[in-house]
């Protein structure tokens, strides 16, 4: 197929894998992306990438798609709180990645970066951020999501502790431009842009860049070491504060309404309810009432220091979402 030094991408029709895509373009590589017959390759306009078309469950396309590629980025993910087939999710998140690792070794893949998420590590007891060390198991995982993710980066370390060269980083919660489904997060900020979020919840997130995030990707590949996990991330905010400063940018008062955690999975096994029979995506899912009531603080001290991870204001990366959205018509 193409140059013997083509690097290989999943996920680059997705809001990190765009990024990623992006920069590596700008450094003159030779870039192959997977796509579906159907992905929307929006996020890769204008950029000098190879298309190869293939799906993750698909072993033979993959092997097909990476022959000729010395790198792979596995960035694909099924991020979502909520599916009507939750199966769907183990399918791609855990059986995909198991795919990836297969076809990469059959292929000869000198070197490979697995996107995982902080949601696949574990909180500390005292509330203060957690890191790549904290204790955590698969009974900790609240939610499908979850736990096909962990169960995803397990096979990957087990993947690096028999010889594989895989490094696996854990962005925390990107933010920026390209955000085209949204993600959960993308979403938040387009319900308080479009002012339908009457109340907000106790709870806060480890905000980040997105393009730090891709940036960090390209550190791992380079200076991370195999079976290593680095925590993608910058700066811990309570939902309220991630509030005011969205308020900030765009004009939009803050909702005055805490809403008690208690009354929050109440919304949420109605609006889960109501899905169930609509199959449609619910406001507020039950999984994520239920990750809300634990602050997903982290500590990306580790990238830092060992990938130089770029640590963007958050406020800029806010801005960038929410010109994004604004710009193309999912805010008002």
């Amino acid at each position: 197929m193409a140059d013997k030094q083509a690097v290989f991408i999943t996920g680059a029709t997705g809001f990190v894998g765009g990024h990623l895509a992006a920069q590596l373009v700008r450094r003159g590589e030779k870039v192959r992306v997977l796509c579906r017959k159907n992905s929307s390759l929006r996020n890769l306009e204008g950029l000098a990438v190879e298309p190869v078309y293939g799906d993750l469950q698909d072993q033979e396309s993959l092997v097909q798609g990476m022959q000729g590629c010395r790198q792979v980025y596995h960035v694909a993910a099924d991020y979502r709180l909520w599916s009507p087939d939750p199966s769907e999710l183990y399918l791609n998140n855990l059986i995909g990645t198991r795919n990836i690792l297969q076809a990469a070794r059959r292929t000869k893949i000198q070197r490979m970066v697995y996107t995982s998420t902080v949601g696949a590590l574990g909180f500390t007891s005292n509330g203060t951020p957690a890191d790549e060390e904290t204790p955590v198991s698969l009974s900790d995982m609240i939610g499908h999501y979850k736990r096909s993710k962990f169960m995803a980066e397990v096979e990957v370390q087990a993947a690096a502790a028999g010889g594989f060269p895989v490094v696996i980083v854990n962005p925390s919660t990107p933010v920026g431009s390209g955000d085209l489904k949204p993600t959960p997060t993308g979403q938040i900020i387009v319900q308080f842009l479009n002012g339908k979020m009457p109340a907000y919840m106790d709870t806060g997130l480890n905000l980040v860049d997105v393009e730090d995030v891709a940036q960090g990707h390209l550190s791992a590949m380079e200076k991370g070491k195999v079976g290593e996990r680095y925590i993608l991330g910058n700066r811990n905010l309570t939902l309220h504060q991630i509030l005011e400063i969205l308020s900030q940018i765009s004009g939009r008062p803050v909702p005055k309404v805490k809403l008690p955690w208690v009354g929050a999975m109440g919304i949420a096994a109605v609006c889960t309810g109501v899905s169930s029979v609509t199959k449609q995506t619910p406001l507020v899912s039950l999984e994520a009432a239920r990750m809300s009531r634990k602050k997903m603080f982290f500590s990306q001290a580790k990238a830092v220091r060992d990938l130089d991870l770029p640590q963007t204001p958050v406020e800029k990366a806010l801005e960038k979402a929410v010109r994004w959205f604004r710009d193309n018509g999912y805010a008002k």
